[in-house]
């Protein structure tokens, strides 16, 4: 979390320098809309796609510790989808907003983003997700994302460690993926569980996946409910997907089928959904 810290300091350093004040200028901003931008040097908005996601959240926490210990405006606003994205750019600006960090709804948006912000001069940083081009590629704009395919790599890793540790046999056991590749890190977390399984000796033709529509527990459940109408010969499962929801959803429609803990092992990925169920 520090790191995350870091790069939001070095925004508002960035946001510092554009507009010549220094940082004992500065005043403390417990609560940004209660301040004028004459009265506040700095201001910054934090936009998130699903801000009731404990992982948004948290992100929104940090970023309100990072700006009390630096004393600029925390402007916090939940864009599910692009246009509420692109019009909170535009109220941002109205609060006086130098710059934003955002979590994009739609990677294909950042065109879009990075014309409305600079119409009203604002800099931007994403966090997460990558922004992508008309061309299909990444675009150039300051980003801090995480590791995903390693993230993905060590589902696979424990996975298979509790498999052994269960003793089930490869012919009697399935995977279940639930996938969402229509977002590049949620691609690389689940092809870096497929990669560590079979690199673990897990064999790849006991891998069945799921494409979900949305990325919460009803995407999930449909998806997983398919693979396993098309698999019924599986005794054991064990799942994994982009997230936690993706988990959940699988092992919802695995209960509803008459599995349970002994014969399903699941791993999640964000500790948001999944820690609310313990």
């Amino acid at each position: 979390m520090k790191t995350r810290l870091f790069w939001l300091a070095t925004l508002v350093l960035a946001c510092i320098l554009s507009t010549g004040c220094e940082p004992s200028q500065l005043g403390e901003s417990p609560d940004a809309d209660a301040l004028s931008p004459a009265e506040e040097k700095i201001r910054l908005g934090f936009l998130v796609k699903m801000p009731e996601e404990l992982w948004f959240q948290n992100e929104w926490r940090f970023a309100q510790q990072c700006a009390d210990k630096y004393g600029f405006g925390l402007i916090k606003v939940g864009t599910p989808d692009g246009e509420k994205l692109l019009s909170a750019i535009d109220v941002l600006a109205a609060k006086g907003a130098q710059g934003f960090v955002v979590c994009t709804p739609d990677v294909r948006l950042g065109p879009a983003v990075m014309a409305k912000a600079r119409s009203h001069g604002m800099k931007v940083f994403t966090v997460d997700d990558q922004f992508v081009g008309a061309d299909g590629e990444f675009m150039t704009v300051p980003h801090m994302g995480i590791s995903a395919r390693e993230i993905g790599r060590q589902v696979g890793r424990e996975l298979y460690k509790e498999f052994v540790n269960r003793g089930w046999l490869t012919e009697e056991t399935g995977a279940l993926g639930v996938t969402f590749d229509e977002l590049d890190t949620a691609r690389d977390r689940t092809d870096g569980t497929i990669e560590a399984l079979v690199e673990a000796g897990f064999a790849r033709e006991r891998i069945y996946l799921g494409a979900e529509k949305t990325t919460d527990i009803p995407g999930a459940f449909d998806a997983a409910n398919i693979v396993l109408t098309q698999h019924p010969e599986v005794e054991r499962w064990f799942v994994f997907s982009m997230n936690d929801e993706g988990v959940l959803g699988s092992v919802r429609a695995l209960e509803g089928r008459g599995f349970s803990a002994a014969n399903t092992i699941g791993i999640g990925i964000g500790a948001g959904t999944g820690l609310t169920e313990f």
